[in-house]
């Protein structure tokens, strides 16, 4: 791989130097990609593509993107995407290991310091967030003297790079930001984190100038609006400021995330701050999937539907909604599991009805999601030790071919006679209702529907199991 770089380096170099006479508005994206599960990659840039990037004989690949518009780029393979910042006259190389693709991405090249730094930070952001779930149980002055000490780190880290590789104004604003946004994060997770069951009285311990920053936000940043950190900030913002005012009309009741009312206030809020439309219809279309998969009431689905459909500018968003609450109408407990085909590792297609032979718990994977394609299948090895008299089976929801899945599994050492793959997955996820991917089915040895919105990791669903087993 050395030579390789050097090689492309010299390369890039040189047609760099060449062009820099003519337009200067390009950069060069290339690389290679240990153990690929495809022979591509797809390049973006705020979610519009840009180009399908085949990779050569050896897994390598060389683009140039012209006429480039600074700012984050996203480049995905086999499910699994990263950002990166490109710039005019950048030269990057990336180099990853599909089987730990965010812990093996290194770059090198022209733009390698600023995107290294990126990454960096990243994988951090993913270590600590353990850390701060677990410090959110300090009483409030407490907790801001170590969100606070995160926060100095950062900033003084992000200081020493900037005096030492002098970066654009574009890496500083964006780099700021992620100190910004994870610091405001951490403070509007507090509640919600807090063991405490009373989050009203939890608000009223917080400190008066606690939420103070909140009065500079930009609720309308079409720069950020495409950005992870941004979006992920206005989600637990608008859901405790949901919680502020929910506290005062809801007469001393204990709060609970799937009460109507604050779901509506939720969206109310989104509606009274938030004019840009792209902005807008993401935040309203998240937390309105987000109840109604796990709602079933449906004269409380069909409230919260109108109130979302009345606030949302976004078209394709409102086809999919009613489609999934028609669906979650049909999955109520007592109703027969719907019939759809999955297909084995051996390539033979079964309708969903010829498998369940007992009682039978059905969960689903995405590479997309690799944490919980990990941790559902340790989880379901255990549950099978201890409960055997239930049969276990996973699918997996990937819009790709039999085989790629096939070589995910493999790798892992996965493969078993109770792993399937959804035969048609576009239309089988809409009539599951399957958002999140955490949710699964319980179902009896008849396909009768016992739970339709479980999760293998909540601390009820032993609980569950046991009612099943025990009916």
């Amino acid at each position: 791989m050395k030579g390789f770089l050097s090689i492309i380096l010299l390369s890039l170099t040189f047609l760099s130097c060449k062009n820099d006479t003519k337009n200067a508005n390009y950069a060069y994206l290339g690389g290679e990609i240990i153990n690929p599960t495809t022979n591509f990659i797809v390049l973006e840039k705020d979610d519009e593509l840009i180009d399908t990037v085949k990779l050569d004989g050896r897994n390598r690949f060389i683009y140039k993107i012209e006429n480039l518009n600074p700012g984050f780029y996203s480049f995905t393979h086999g499910g699994e995407f990263q950002m990166i910042l490109l710039e005019p006259k950048d030269s990057l190389l990336l180099r990853l290991n599909t089987i730990e693709f965010d812990e093996s991405l290194v770059f090198s090249g022209i733009g390698a310091k600023k995107n290294n730094y990126f990454i960096n930070d990243f994988l951090e952001h993913e270590s600590q967030e353990k850390y701060i779930f677990k410090i959110c149980q300090l009483k409030p002055k407490n907790y801001i003297k170590h969100i606070d000490s995160i926060n100095a780190i950062k900033t003084k880290r992000l200081e020493q790079f900037k005096k030492k590789n002098k970066p654009s104004k574009l890496f500083t604003k964006i780099a700021q930001a992620n100190i910004d946004f994870d610091y405001y994060s951490h403070k509007e997770m507090y509640p919600f984190i807090h063991y405490g069951r009373d989050k009203v009285a939890i608000l009223n311990t917080l400190p008066e100038n606690f939420y103070s920053y909140r009065k500079n936000i930009n609720y309308n940043d079409e720069f950020f609006s495409k950005y992870h950190n941004y979006k992920a900030f206005l989600r637990k913002n608008m859901s405790n400021m949901a919680l502020q005012a929910h506290a005062k009309h809801s007469k001393g009741k204990p709060f609970r995330h799937k009460d109507l009312c604050y779901n509506l206030t939720r969206l109310n809020i989104i509606d009274s701050l938030v004019s840009n439309t792209t902005i807008k219809d993401e935040l309203l279309y998240h937390f309105a999937i987000d109840y109604l998969s796990k709602n079933q009431n449906i004269e409380d689905n069909e409230t919260l539907l109108k109130s979302y459909l009345e606030k949302s500018n976004d078209d394709k968003g409102k086809v999919i909604m009613e489609r999934i609450i028609a669906s979650i109408n049909r999955l109520k407990t007592g109703e027969k599991m719907p019939e759809f085909i999955v297909t084995d590792y051996t390539a033979n297609n079964h309708n969903i009805s010829s498998i369940i032979k007992n009682n039978t718990v059905i969960c689903f994977w995405s590479q997309s999601y690799y944490k919980h394609f990990n941790d559902s299948y340790k989880r379901i090895n255990e549950l099978k030790l201890k409960y055997p008299e239930i049969n276990f089976i996973r699918i997996n929801i990937d819009d790709y071919n039999l085989q790629r899945s096939k070589n995910i599994l493999a790798n892992h050492n996965y493969i078993s006679n109770s792993e399937y793959k959804l035969e048609n997955p576009v239309s089988t996820k809409e009539n599951l209702a399957i958002y999140p991917v955490t949710k699964t089915f319980i179902v009896d040895k008849n396909t009768t529907i016992v739970s339709s919105n479980s999760n293998l990791f909540s601390l009820r669903f032993e609980k569950e199991l046991l009612g099943l087993i025990n009916r």
